[in-house]
């Protein structure tokens, strides 16, 4: 087991294990910490606790200091120099007439380096910005290509629930999300209804889908054969969540509602190559680039 504290350093950003050293610092505490980048500004997020050997990347970087005034006042700093920065950027973007969108700027804590996030459609030659930001900034200089959903969860927004973005308040890691997690809830497959502001599928079709994953592989879809307590039918509606089925009941040529545990599956339904599959075809490009993160 090893000691760990769980250290942000964006809103909603991932989070990494730092070791606290001989500190024992907080939760909601700020820290100064060495990363790949240089000196960084984080917030404790996760107090000390002890993890597996295997769930961390050793050798793990230990907390150099406990933050101080001066260097809260300096982050500060930081960020709002970072800001007329992202100015500067913009004008240089269109003074050199590059086809890409500036996103968001900031300076490492120890001001070694100044990153630019963008946006773009394929690939930009900006070898003369650099040369000119490196000119009036005097230190070295990363623009960063980042993804749509990226894009999304640096300026925020509201979702179609009218809360603000999962990605930009809390969801630190984007996780995979596919068109097969909207089809086994049964949503429909309009890019319009299942995508969130950023044009991909909603980051919140995986929250639920395990569940929808293990009732869809116990109750029986729509067309199967099942025997009732009176009597076979056809499963014409499914309620997953509820575990419910709408059944038609050949002898009494009524619709019915059973409960899953009160029908048994006969015969599934045969898979048929049909208009809807035709349909899925020509959305296919579409839906498939809904799944993307680019």
């Amino acid at each position: 087991m090893v000691k760990v504290v769980g250290i942000r350093f964006k809103k909603a950003g991932k989070i990494y294990y730092f070791d606290p050293n001989e500190f024992e610092p907080l939760e909601g505490q700020h820290v100064i910490v060495e990363t790949v980048r240089g000196l960084e500004f984080g917030k404790i997020v996760v107090g000390v606790k002890e993890v597996e050997d295997s769930e961390i990347i050793s050798p793990l970087k230990p907390i150099i200091r406990i933050a101080t005034d001066e260097d809260i006042y300096a982050n500060q700093k930081n960020k709002e120099d970072a800001m007329l920065a992202f100015q500067v950027c913009n004008d240089k973007v269109k003074s050199h007439k590059l086809d890409m969108y500036l996103i968001d700027s900031e300076y490492t804590f120890d001001r070694n380096k100044l990153i630019f996030y963008f946006t773009a459609e394929g690939r930009v030659d900006f070898r003369e910005l650099v040369k000119d930001l490196a000119a009036v900034f005097k230190t070295r200089i990363e623009l960063r290509q980042i993804g749509v959903r990226d894009e999304a969860k640096s300026l925020g927004g509201l979702g179609c629930c009218g809360r603000s973005l999962c990605c930009a308040t809390w969801l630190g890691d984007f996780q995979p999300v596919s068109i097969k997690m909207a089809k086994d809830q049964s949503l429909s497959l309009n890019p319009t209804k299942i995508s969130g502001v950023c044009g991909r599928l909603f980051c919140c079709l995986n929250y639920e889908h395990a569940t929808y994953e293990e009732t869809l592989g116990k109750i029986p879809p729509v067309n199967s054969i099942v025997m009732t307590p009176f009597g076979k039918g056809v499963v014409s509606a499914v309620d997953i969540l509820g575990e419910r089925l709408n059944v038609f009941l050949d002898e009494a040529k009524e619709l019915r509602k059973f409960e899953l545990h009160e029908i048994k599956l006969i015969e599934a339904p045969k898979k048929s190559k049909g208009k809807q599959d035709s349909i899925d075809a020509e959305l296919a490009k579409e839906l498939k680039q809904l799944e993307s993160d680019k």
